[in-house]
């Protein structure tokens, strides 16, 4: 696992990301496609933890189930937090003169999404991308 601090300013912080991201997936057996829809997903949030949250951290964790491999990717900020997750995940939707494809943008293109905020303490997005196909759920998790 990496966890690597991302600067409450500077451009160079989503470039990073996204390279530190591309060498995890390609390392773990990511096809190109599937690297670029985590690398797009990872661009987005790293910006949203540097833009909306003030700066934070992210941890990147490989995965292997044995039979697939697959990479989380949590990025955590102490920042205002989420006041509306659901209008957050609404396409459209922008606090900051973007599209508003942001996070619901970011959902579509990995495996498994959570949001974790809360007002005044910060946000913990955790997403999860598998390399070949989704593992299958096991009786009683």
């Amino acid at each position: 696992m990496s966890d690597a601090g991302l600067p409450p300013r500077g451009p160079g912080h989503p470039a990073w990301v996204r390279q530190q991201v591309r060498q995890a997936a390609a390392e773990l057996g990511f096809g190109l496609v599937q690297q670029t829809k985590l690398v797009t997903a990872a661009s987005e949030l790293a910006r949203n933890t540097l833009v909306h949250g003030g700066g934070g951290h992210v941890a990147l964790t490989p995965l292997d189930t044995g039979q697939t491999r697959g990479l989380r990717l949590a990025f955590v900020d102490s920042g205002p937090g989420i006041r509306d997750l659901d209008q957050a995940m609404t396409d459209g939707y922008t606090s900051g003169g973007g599209l508003g494809l942001g996070m619901s943008g970011a959902k579509r293109l990995v495996h498994e999404f959570e949001v974790e905020s809360r007002p005044g303490e910060g946000t913990t997005v955790t997403v999860t991308a598998w390399a070949t196909a989704v593992p299958p759920s096991r009786p009683g998790s």
